[in-house]
This record gives structure tokens, C-alpha cells and sequence, in this order.
């Protein structure tokens, strides 16, 4: 008897072995996609230099002022090393921030485009939680191939509405408090706001969006390649197993 526990043991460890040496989980695009948080810090720069010109030279003046230093900041990113996509990010904004304020002369439209892409984002992020499609789920699910029933695990499900909500409540409260500002002509401040309501809250929104991430494949890739679609047709087939 000792002889065929002694051969089953090693199997055992071979098994817990593998279990522990799960495949990496892709992280969160959110930040990744643009740049890391050394991205959002970046497009925070020409902001700054922009508020400061208009307080002391004209619009234009000011306009040129935040393009000039995004593109210093593309240069030097490219020099770092990273792709010109990325890198170009800030500079895209700025450009596409000096065009709106050339078509209208107002400075405060500087960040009109900031404050709907905030409520584009929102409609989204928020609609896809009313339509059980939270977004952070199928962006997990995307990147892993597509292949998982993920929205039939309700603990899965139950994490990526929390993500996504977090998500459409930085996005809702950014175009709250900017459109008011908007309104009331506080440029100064739409700066502030853009800076404060930025960097920081996008960390807070993307950490909650990689715990979903983590808590998905610790329940369905942890469990095997096809987990999630097991365990979807052990569902729809409750007898399967009783007629064999």
C-alpha cells in the first residue's frame, strides 16, 4: 500500500504545482493605454502652462505657449523609449484644445472637449451597467480571447458592475463639476479641477477596475481554460451526468 501512495504523491505535488503557477493576468488597458500614470501627469503640463500664459499674455499667446510644451513633452517621451502613439497623447489634446478655442475665441473652451469626452464616457460606462454588459468585464473577457461565460459567475459579474460604476462615477463627477464651471466662466479653476479630478481619481477608478480584473481570473482562468464555459453548460444540462 505504501508503494502506490508513494507514486500518487508526486502527482499530487505535480498538480499543486501547476495550480500554483497560474497565467498572468493581462493588466487593466486603462492606464496602460495611455501611458501609465506618467501619462495623465504629462497632459496635466500644458494645462498648467496654459492657465499661466493667459494670466499674463492673450489667448493666442497662450494657446501657443500649452502647444509648444506638449510638443517638448512628446519629444522627450519618444527619447524615453515610448511609442510615438502614446507619447503623442497630451500633444493630440492640446491640439485639438487650441482648435476649438481658434473656432470660438473663448479661453474656457480650452476644455469643452475634456468635459464631453467625461460625459461620453459616463453614458457608456454607466449604460453598459443598465444593459448587464458591464464594460470592464468585456474588455477582461476580450483579453483573454473571448471565450468565457463570464457574465453567468455572479460574483464575476457582481465585480465588474462595481468597477464599471466606479469608472462612470469619475467620469459623471468630472463632467458635473467642469460643465458648471463651464458655465460660470472659471477658467482658472476648470484648470484646478482638471488636475485634481485627473491623475488621482483615474488611480483610485483603475485599482478597483484590477481587482475585478484579479477577482475574474483567480474565479475562471485559475479554474481551467474552459471554466466558465463548463460550468455555463453544466447549467443549461443539469441531467447530463444522470443519463450516462
Amino acid at each position: 500500500m505504501s508503494h502506490p501512495e508513494g507514486e500518487h504523491t508526486p502527482s499530487a505535488a505535480h498538480g499543486r504545482s501547476h495550480r500554483s503557477s497560474p497565467p498572468p493576468t493581462p493588466q487593466p488597458p486603462i492606464l496602460e493605454s495611455m501611458g501609465g500614470t506618467a501619462g495623465f501627469v504629462y497632459s496635466t503640463v500644458p494645462v498648467v502652462v496654459f492657465v499661466i500664459a493667459l494670466a499674463l499674455l492673450s489667448t493666442k499667446a497662450a494657446v501657443i505657449a500649452a502647444i509648444a510644451t506638449g510638443a517638448v513633452l512628446t519629444v522627450a517621451r519618444m527619447v524615453k523609449g515610448e511609442r510615438l502613439l502614446v507619447a503623442s497623447g497630451s500633444l493630440t489634446g492640446v491640439l485639438v484644445a487650441a482648435g476649438i478655442v481658434a473656432l470660438t475665441g473663448s479661453a474656457k473652451d480650452f476644455f469643452l472637449l475634456g468635459i464631453w469626452v467625461a460625459f461620453a464616457g459616463f453614458v457608456a460606462t454607466f449604460g453598459s451597467v443598465l444593459f448587464r454588459r458591464p464594460l470592464t468585464g468585456v474588455a477582461w473577457n476580450l483579453l483573454h480571447g473571448g471565450t468565457y461565460a463570464w457574465r453567468e459567475d455572479r460574483r464575476v459579474l457582481r465585480a465588474h458592475d462595481i468597477a464599471t460604476l466606479a469608472a462612470a462615477l469619475v467620469l459623471g463627477s468630472r463632467f458635473a463639476v467642469k460643465q458648471w464651471l463651464y458655465v460660470h466662466d472659471a477658467t482658472g479653476w476648470l484648470a484646478v479641477a482638471k488636475i485634481a479630478m485627473g491623475t488621482p481619481l483615474t488611480v483610485v477608478a483603475a485599482l478597483v477596475v484590477a481587482w475585478a480584473f484579479r477577482t475574474t481570473s483567480k474565479r475562471l482562468v485559475d479554474s481551467g481554460p474552459a471554466g466558465a464555459i463548463a460550468q455555463q453548460e453544466a447549467e443549461l444540462s443539469p441531467h447530463q451526468d444522470a443519463s450516462r
